[in-house]
């Protein structure tokens, strides 16, 4: 069993949807067939470091509120942490902890010697303008200027910020220091040591993987039939690149619902339409569906590219698609998961199948650290070199285990942790 966790207790959640405990779940399952010692999974099974800090705004209207800002740091064994920074309503303690030490094991399993963390601040950003957004965003940092740097630990994009909450947080920390530290965050405008080909990483990474998982199978992403819950940053980039390839997209979705078309969307129209209209989606071709009509459409490869808990065990049985690929983090519950593997459906998992983001976070921090920069052409080609070693990696681990995909992705990445640990000894 995992030893308790340090993380102070919030409101209950049923096991089978906190993402804590299910991450946490999984890491035993990879420890039970590494037969790692007890003591490893102890540390493991814990974030070492856990920040929560008041974010005090004054608001235009003159109104002062308090946020909580958290930052969860879980293992820097292999290298500094590194981790998005979420805006969103759902920010949790227990959320941002989960999701820092999922990207602890996604940097293990792509190779990127970095550590897992993640920060996030309970707000919902359309409420806020971009002047107040940018005090929030600069005092976060301000109040975690000792606990991240280039160094130490990277903020990125994630829900709900971007390349100018990067901005933001690289000034503030540059001006507290005394001069330009670029390296501070990764995701930033090219402007300012910026990568090409990041806006689009994580999509990207989402296509690669999925042509990869179809070829296997014999098949192409010519013709497939694709279905995409979430159409932001990364389930629009998905749709559009497999768009690019020759897949058919049937349906895509935001969080007020859907659109379907049985003879695929056009998706450059869609992107153009939902820039023009505050990220609402409509096309002439579509009609509308919910949420939760598109997850259970028919289609070769169903996308889960919102927030997590989307496929349970209340609607697993009405999944009609061959392959799920997380596009998101934890948008599959461990007893849906089960129950998919049951029914001989693949699941691509989320450590593997969005970790493009991250792996092209790491190539602006190589290229910032050595003041040389790449085109585009290069990232993308040094992106899906690690993106498809690490997948062909996770096919050979799943059958030489005789275990899923998840947890052969798990067994590599925990693994590796656990034998950095072992190697580096316990300190004092």
């Amino acid at each position: 069993m995992v030893s308790p966790s340090l993380l102070p207790l919030e409101a209950p959640t049923p096991a089978h949807i906190c993402p804590f405990d299910q991450t946490c779940s999984y890491l035993e399952q990879a420890a039970r067939e590494l037969q790692l010692d007890q003591g490893l999974l102890a540390i493991l099974s814990n974030p070492r470091k856990v920040v929560t800090v008041s974010i005090p705004v004054k608001l235009d209207s003159g109104e002062v509120q308090v946020l909580a800002g958290h930052r969860v740091q879980h293992c820097d064994v292999l290298g500094p942490y590194k981790g998005g920074l979420r805006y969103h309503p759902a920010v949790t303690l227990r959320e941002v902890s989960a999701l820092a030490m999922l990207m602890t094991w996604k940097c293990a399993l792509l190779g990127i010697p970095y550590g897992g963390a993640k920060g996030g601040i309970a707000l919902e950003p359309a409420h806020y303008n971009i002047g107040e957004l940018e005090r929030i965003t600069r005092r976060y940092t301000s109040e975690l200027i000792k606990d991240i740097g280039p160094e130490v630990d990277i903020p990125a994009p994630d829900m709900g910020t971007s390349a100018r909450e990067m901005a933001w947080i690289m000034d503030t920390y540059s001006m507290n220091i005394g001069h330009a530290v670029p390296g501070v965050v990764t995701g930033k405008p090219i402007s300012i040591g910026g990568s090409r080909g990041r806006e689009l990483a994580t999509g990207r990474g989402v296509m690669i993987i999925v042509r990869e998982a179809l070829a296997e199978r014999g098949k192409s992403l010519v013709g497939a039939r694709v279905v995409i819950q979430g159409f932001g940053n990364v389930g629009s980039a998905a749709a559009l690149l497999l768009h690019q390839a020759g897949a058919k997209i049937l349906a895509v979705s935001t969080g007020s619902g859907g659109i379907f078309a049985e003879a695929g969307l056009d998706i450059p129209a869609l992107k153009v339409y939902a820039v023009a209209n505050s990220k609402r989606i409509a096309v002439p071709e579509a009609v509308p569906i919910t949420n939760a009509e598109l997850l259970t459409l028919p289609c070769d490869v169903l996308i889960p590219a919102a927030l997590e808990n989307q496929i349970t065990h209340e609607n697993v049985n009405q999944i009609q698609a061959s392959i799920v690929a997380e596009a998101a983090n934890g948008p599959v519950t461990l007893e849906a998961d089960q129950a998919l593997l049951a029914q001989g459906v693949t699941v691509l998992p989320d450590i593997l199948t969005n970790a493009g983001g991250v792996v092209v976070s790491y190539l602006e921090w190589v290229q910032g650290l050595s003041y040389v920069f790449w085109d585009e052409e290069r990232v993308n080609r040094e992106m899906e070199a690690l993106m498809v070693y690490a997948y062909r990696h996770v096919v050979q681990e799943s059958k030489v285990r005789q275990v899923s995909l998840r947890m052969a992705a798990y067994t590599l990445g925990v693994g590796r942790i656990a034998q950095a640990l072992t190697d580096r000894g316990l300190y004092p």
